[in-house]
């Protein structure tokens, strides 16, 4: 990632866009490690290598081995490599120029190896990368794997940033809250959101529940409350096949939800081979937040 400096110094240089989760202060560095806010809201940098800017309990469904597969297919395939290359290509083209610091939030980073990839993608730039995430097991690995990131353990819902502090906010194949995207986003920032089409990951579905509504999937409701709150959007459309062998469709399998409910003979079958193509069909969003105030 575009760090120059190792997650504690980032976090100091940097401590300007978080607020604090309690009273919504600005945080002012307490040592090399810590955070304290003017009413003395302290939070210390967890030996991972992360903050835990929440204060509210939290629960996730997803466990380590799921973030564990998924970091495998994102970084040891190229599964996802058009998407970040278009990603990527994207911020470049349309959220100008970052030579002043600008920031690139993943909401919802899971593992963070979708923001590492772009952030990557986008080469020696002035964009600062910062993932956001509930799984403390994915913020852990987070911060574990890519020790120059800046990684938060929060609920996008109470995001622990301060207002208009975010060039580009990025939202990928997760949930979004569009009422904290809007408050993060500057005037003239951008959101990209990526969601499933109607062919994403199409083998998995018909092998997994081919008999069920979950073969089938659209994502016109996502695009129209997407529309509600951002007039001003584009849809890029992206659709291709990527081969995987037999060693990433096991990993392909544990990272995904879809197998939680299948039958362990399906599950065989479609693991148990030499490999197989898969379909990524996904629609990138993007919005722009025109607000002025």
């Amino acid at each position: 990632m575009n760090f120059p400096i190792n997650g504690a110094r980032s976090a100091r240089n940097y401590i300007s866009i978080l607020k604090c989760p309690v009273c919504g202060g600005r945080f002012d560095a307490n040592g090399p490690q810590s955070l304290i806010c003017p009413q003395g809201h302290a939070f210390d940098m967890a030996k991972q290598g992360y903050f835990n800017l929440t204060i509210r309990p939290a629960h996730s469904h997803y466990d380590k081995e799921l973030f564990d597969a998924r970091r495998s297919i994102i970084t040891g395939s190229r599964l996802y490599a058009p998407l970040h290359e278009t990603i990527a290509g994207m911020i470049a083209n349309r959220a100008g120029n970052p030579a002043s610091g600008g920031l690139v939030v993943d909401m919802g980073c899971g593992e963070g190896s979708h923001l590492q990839k772009i952030m990557h993608g986008l080469g020696p730039s002035g964009w600062i990368g910062l993932g956001v995430d509930l799984s403390k097991e994915g913020i852990r690995l987070a911060a574990r794997q890519y020790a120059d990131g800046l990684w938060v353990f929060s609920d996008l819902a109470h995001a622990p940033l301060q207002d208009q502090s975010v060039q580009v906010v990025l939202n990928l194949l997760s949930p979004a809250n569009y009422r904290e995207f809007k408050r993060i986003l500057a005037p003239g920032g951008v959101l990209v959101k990526v969601v499933p089409g109607a062919d994403y990951l199409r083998e998995l579905r018909e092998t997994l529940h081919g008999d069920s509504n979950k073969r089938d999937y659209s994502n016109a409701n996502i695009v129209s409350l997407f529309r509600q709150h951002f007039s001003k959007m584009e849809v890029v459309h992206l659709k291709y096949r990527q081969w995987l062998d037999t060693e990433a469709l096991r990993d392909f399998v544990r990272m995904s939800p879809l197998a939680w409910s299948a039958e362990q003979a399906k599950i065989a079958a479609f693991t148990d081979r030499d490999g197989a193509e898969i379909t990524v069909d996904v629609d990138l969003l993007l919005g722009r937040n025109d607000s002025l105030s």
